[in-house]
């Protein structure tokens, strides 16, 4: 028999194994891309999917770049302002709604929160009506502000979850001290909220940052994103399929958002956990 140690290693091992296989699987496409936007055409066409490339060349990272540039810095000057602002403005919401309590402020917030369950097919005719009042259709400032707009709901119930759990008896005392509004958040409250900041930034960046649909509908020619001109490039290819161009934009595409969860993924878990989904 087994003792109780060796069925406990034994678990594990089969808990690690079962955990590698799925990273594995989750890989795969991400190695089949990496491989084939090193690979030559004829290579492509007489070659294995997972077959490492017979003569490696960036031919097809220098054809994706010189297609997807000017998109690539689009994504940029849309994804950076609004990730900002929202940021900035849902810190401001979050702060009033859980230490500012007005009347009417619960309701307020909860008719808020529908902003949070709302599908982006819902938003687009008034979105593109009021666009188009402003003078903003089809501009990058036209989505940079769709985009602030839609964030806010996520952004203002992150801060305010978080703020809920910041006891009562330091801004108490602050106020005592003769501390404002503002100063209370500049020298209290922002320096205590790094983790929910970063979970923010995070998740703002990354939503905006692969968002196809406002894209497609708010821009047009040379303001839309690069998941647009992706997507443009992969449908719109003529003559003989160059796949490798393809998968090197797609890479482009994504390595962004790759970099991100690798540089501050764990300040996203820490946020997360911190209190960002409680209250």
């Amino acid at each position: 028999m087994h003792s109780p140690a060796a069925k406990m290693s034994l678990s594990r091992l089969a808990i690690h194994a079962v955990l590698l296989g799925a990273v594995l699987l989750y890989l795969v496409p991400l190695v089949v891309m990496l491989l084939t936007s090193f690979k030559t055409p004829e290579d492509i066409g007489s070659g294995n999917l997972l077959s490492w490339p017979v003569v490696v060349t960036g031919i097809g990272w220098v054809k994706a770049w010189e297609t997807v540039s000017g998109y690539f810095w689009n994504s940029i000057m849309i994804t950076v302002p609004a990730v900002l602002i929202s940021t900035a403005i849902g810190a401001l919401n979050g702060y009033v709604l859980s230490m500012w309590r007005f009347r009417g402020s619960q309701l307020f917030f909860g008719l808020l929160l529908f902003g949070c369950f709302l599908p982006f097919q819902t938003v687009l005719l008034p979105a593109s009506f009021t666009l188009g009042k402003l003078g903003l259709a089809s501009t990058t400032g036209g989505l940079v502000l769709v985009h602030v707009v839609y964030g806010l709901a996520f952004t203002t119930l992150f801060f305010r979850n978080f703020y809920v759990s910041v006891p009562d008896a330091l801004v108490k005392a602050a106020r005592l001290d003769g501390a404002g509004f503002f100063t209370i958040l500049r020298r209290i409250i922002l320096p205590m909220s790094t983790p929910i900041i970063m979970v923010c930034l995070i998740w703002q960046f990354t939503q905006i940052w692969n968002d196809f649909l406002f894209g497609v509908v708010f821009s047009s020619g040379d303001s839309q994103p690069i998941t647009v001109a992706l997507n443009n490039l992969v449908n719109t290819n003529t003559g003989a399929k160059e796949y490798n161009v393809d998968m090197a934009a797609a890479m482009i595409a994504g390595l962004p958002t790759l970099l991100v969860y690798v540089v501050a993924g764990k300040y996203f878990v820490r946020g997360l956990t911190a209190g960002a989904v409680k209250g």
